[in-house]
C-alpha cells in the first residue's frame, strides 16, 4: 500500500514537471520559424553523474567530483560572430547518404527543435555531430536576448543530456572531422569546459591528432583559441603546435593558417612565429581583402611585429578602403597601436577617407576614429578640420562622453584650427557649461585640463572646479590616479598664473591639491650632452651654462644657456636714457629641452599637448626653447655632436655663415 502511494506520487511529480517544461517550450513558439511537433521524455534518467577530469595523460574511469555534462547557470559568453568559425554545413560531406533525419534537421529553427527531433528519430554517430553543429549554427544567428532564452530552454530540455551521453559513448567511433565539429559545437553552445564530456573529447583529439587533416586541425584550433587553460587543453595545444610546425609547408588555405596562428598566440616560440611569418609571406598572392584585415589582427593576437606583412596588408586595405566596414577599419587602427606600427601615408589615407565620410557616419563613429588616431599619436588634419566645422554647426549633439573625448583629442594633438579655433572652443565651452551640474569632480578636472592645454580658460567650469565642495571630493582619489590628478592641477595653476585669463573673480588653486614639486633628475641618460654643450659654448663670450633646472616647480629644463643681448647699441641707448633693464631683457635665455619621440605627433615636429603648453609657458617666462629629440640625439655620430648642437641652439650662426659664403661667391 505504501509502495503504491509512493509510485503514484512519483508519477504525479514527473507529470507536473513534464507539463511545466511543455508550457515553457510553448512560450517560445513566436521565435521559431519551423519546428517539429511533439516532445519526449527520456525513458530513464541516468543513475550516475559524470565528472570533470583534470588530467593531461588520461581520463580515469573513477569520478573525482560529481558534476553534470552541462550547467544551467551561466551560459557560455563568447564572441558569437567569431570571424574564423567554419560553416556548419562543412561537417556533412556531399557523399553522406541523405536520410530523413538530415532533411528534418535542416528544417529546425531552434536548438530545442533539434532536440525534439532526436526524440523522434534516434541519431547515428554521424548525426550527433550534425545535431551539435546545427544547434550552434541556428543559435549564433539570433539576437543576444533570443540566444539567452533559447539556450536556457536547451539546457532544460530532457533530451540534451541524452545527446551528450550519446556523444561521449560514441566518441571513439567518430570520424576526425565529426570529432572536431562536435567539440566546437559543445564549447560554443556553452557546455562547461571542465565537464567530463568536453574533457573526453579533448583527450580523444589528443589521441587522434596525428591523423587530423588540415580542415580538422583548423576546427580544433578555432575551438582552442578561446578555451581556458587546463591540463587537457594545454596538452592539446602543445600537440597542435608540434603538428602545425611539422605540417606548415603543406598548409594550403590562408584562413587555416590564420586560425592556427591565433590559436598559438603570444606563447608560441619566436622561431615558430618566424616560420609562420615566412609561410604567410609566401601566400600573400592568395590573400583576399578580409584575409588582409584578419592578418593584421592575427599578428596582434600573436604579439608579433612583422613589418613586411603589415606593409603588404595595409597597402591592400588602403587600395580598397571604401569596401571595408567602419568596425573593421577601427580594428585595424587598434591593431596598429598594439603592434606599435605606423605608416604616415597609410594613416593619412584613412584620415582623409574618414573626413570624406563625415556626413554619412554618425558622431560616435567619427569620434572613435579621432580617439584611435590620438592613441597612435597621429594628427589627422583633414578629419580634425572637418569635424570641427560639424561641431560648430551643431555642438549640442555631443554627449558628455563625446565632449571629453573631443577635448582630449584636440588638446593632445595640438592642431591649429586657425580661423575656426575660437568658434570651436566657444562651442565646446557652451556644451561643457550645460553638463556642469551632472559632472563628477574628476571629469570636470579633465575637461578643464584639456582646455588649459588649448589655452582656453572659460570662467564657469573653473569656478565650479575650484569650489570647496568640489575640491573636497579629490581627497578620496585612489592612489593610482593621484599623480595624474596632481599634474592636472599643477598645469591649471600655472595657466592661471602665466596665461592670466580674464575672469570675473580671481581664482587660485589651493596648495593642498598641487602635490610635490618635480625632481631635478633628467629622464635621459646622455652623459656626453654636457661635454658637447660646453664645446658649443667655447667660442661664445660671456655665456653661462646651467644644467638640470626647474622652473615654477614644474617644468624641467635639461640645460639653460644665458648670453648677453647681441644688440649693444640698443643697450647703450637704454642706459643713456636712464632706463634700467631687467636681467631677462639684457640677456638671452635659451632652454635646452630633451624630449622623447612620443612628445611629438607622429611624423612631424609638432609638439603634442603637454609639451606645447610647456613651450608656451617658458616663452612667457622669457626663455627661447630649443627642443632636442631623444631619438635624433642618439643617432648623431660622436664626431658630429658638437656641430649638430651648435646648429640647433644657434641657428643664426648657420645663417650668417651661409650669407658670408654667398657674398664671397658674389664678389
Amino acid at each position: 500500500m505504501f509502495q503504491s502511494a509512493w509510485v503514484t506520487e512519483e508519477v504525479i511529480r514527473w507529470s507536473l514537471r513534464l507539463c511545466s517544461r511543455r508550457s515553457l517550450w510553448k512560450q517560445r513558439s513566436f521565435l521559431v520559424t519551423s519546428s517539429i511537433k511533439g516532445t519526449c521524455l527520456p525513458s530513464h534518467q541516468p543513475a550516475h553523474s559524470w565528472c570533470s577530469k583534470q588530467s593531461q595523460t588520461s581520463l580515469s574511469s573513477s569520478c573525482v567530483s560529481s558534476v553534470r555534462f552541462y550547467s544551467q547557470g551561466t551560459i557560455h559568453n563568447e564572441d558569437l560572430e567569431e570571424k574564423f568559425s567554419l560553416p556548419a554545413e562543412a561537417s556533412s560531406e556531399p557523399s553522406q547518404t541523405k536520410s530523413p533525419f538530415l532533411d528534418h534537421l535542416h528544417q529546425c529553427g531552434s536548438p530545442c527543435d533539434v532536440l525534439d527531433l532526436t526524440c523522434k528519430i534516434s541519431p547515428t554517430v554521424r548525426h550527433v555531430s550534425n545535431c551539435l553543429t546545427q544547434m550552434w549554427t541556428i543559435t549564433k544567428r539570433m539576437s543576444d536576448e533570443q540566444q539567452r532564452y533559447e539556450l536556457q530552454l536547451m539546457f532544460e530540455h530532457p533530451a540534451f543530456e541524452n545527446l551528450l551521453q550519446r556523444a561521449m559513448k560514441n566518441v571513439v567511433h567518430m570520424r576526425n572531422e565529426d570529432l572536431a565539429y562536435s567539440l566546437l559545437g559543445m564549447v560554443k553552445l556553452g557546455v562547461p569546459e571542465s565537464s567530463r564530456v568536453v574533457q573526453t573529447f579533448l583527450r580523444n583529439c589528443q589521441e587522434k591528432l596525428n591523423d587530423f587533416d588540415e580542415k580538422s586541425l583548423s576546427i580544433v584550433a578555432s575551438c582552442l583559441e578561446h578555451m581556458e587553460d587546463s591540463p587537457n587543453v594545454d596538452a592539446l595545444k602543445n600537440g597542435m603546435r608540434l603538428v602545425i610546425e611539422d605540417r606548415l609547408p603543406s598548409i594550403k588555405k590562408v584562413m587555416t593558417l590564420q586560425i592556427m596562428m591565433r590559436m598559438l598566440g603570444k606563447d608560441a616560440p619566436f622561431h615558430l612565429k618566424r616560420k609562420l611569418e615566412g609561410k604567410a609571406l609566401s601566400m600573400t598572392d592568395k590573400f583576399s581583402l578580409p584575409n588582409n584585415q584578419h592578418m593584421i589582427s592575427t599578428l596582434t593576437k600573436m604579439g608579433f611585429y612583422s613589418k613586411p606583412l603589415l606593409d603588404i596588408c595595409s597597402k591592400k586595405i588602403i587600395e580598397n578602403i571604401n569596401r571595408i566596414p567602419v568596425s573593421r577599419l577601427l580594428t585595424v587602427l587598434q591593431s596598429y597601436r598594439e603592434l606599435r606600427y605606423r605608416d604616415a601615408d597609410q594613416l593619412t589615407a584613412i584620415a582623409e577617407y574618414a573626413a570624406s565620410m563625415i556626413d554619412i557616419w554618425n558622431n560616435k563613429q567619427v569620434i572613435l576614429f579621432l580617439s584611435q588616431f590620438e592613441n597612435l599619436m597621429f594628427c589627422p588634419t583633414a578629419l580634425l578640420e572637418a569635424f570641427a566645422e560639424k561641431v560648430i554647426e551643431n555642438p549640442d549633439v555631443l554627449t558628455l562622453r563625446d565632449l571629453l573625448c573631443v577635448l582630449k583629442v584636440y588638446s593632445n594633438l595640438n592642431h591649429d584650427l586657425q580661423h575656426h579655433r575660437q568658434q570651436f572652443l566657444d562651442s565646446l565651452s557652451r556644451v561643457l557649461d550645460s553638463y556642469l551640474p551632472k559632472m563628477s569632480g574628476y571629469d570636470l578636472l579633465k575637461a578643464v585640463y584639456y582646455l588649459c592645454l588649448l589655452g582656453h580658460l572659460p570662467s564657469a567650469p573653473l569656478e565650479k572646479l575650484l569650489q570647496s565642495s568640489t575640491l573636497e571630493s579629490f581627497s578620496t582619489t585612489a592612489p593610482k590616479y593621484l599623480q595624474s590628478q596632481e599634474r592636472m592641477f599643477q598645469t591649471l595653476h600655472l595657466c592661471l598664473r602665466l596665461d592670466r585669463p580674464v575672469l570675473p573673480v580671481p581664482l587660485t588653486v589651493p596648495p593642498s591639491v598641487l602635490g610635490e614639486p618635480i625632481s631635478r633628475t633628467s629622464s635621459f641618460n646622455l652623459p656626453w650632452l654636457t661635454q658637447s654643450l660646453q664645446s658649443v659654448l667655447e667660442d661664445q663670450a660671456d655665456t653661462v651654462l646651467q644644467e638640470m633646472m626647474v622652473e615654477e616647480d614644474f617644468y624641467f629644463i635639461d640645460a639653460t644657456i644665458t648670453k648677453p643681448v647681441p644688440n649693444q647699441r640698443e643697450t647703450e641707448t637704454s642706459s643713456i636714457a636712464g632706463v634700467e633693464r631687467s636681467p631677462a631683457e639684457s640677456s638671452q635665455r635659451i632652454a635646452v629641452i630633451c624630449t622623447p619621440y612620443s612628445a611629438f605627433c607622429y611624423g612631424t615636429s609638432n609638439p603634442r599637448g603637454p609639451l606645447a603648453v610647456k613651450i608656451r609657458h617658458l616663452k612667457i617666462l622669457g626663455y627661447n626653447p630649443v627642443l632636442l629629440n631623444e631619438k635624433e640625439l642618439q643617432s648623431v655620430p660622436e664626431e658630429e655632436r658638437t656641430d649638430f648642437l651648435r646648429v640647433r641652439i644657434f641657428p643664426e650662426h648657420l645663417r650668417s655663415d651661409t650669407q658670408w659664403k654667398e657674398e664671397q661667391l658674389g664678389s
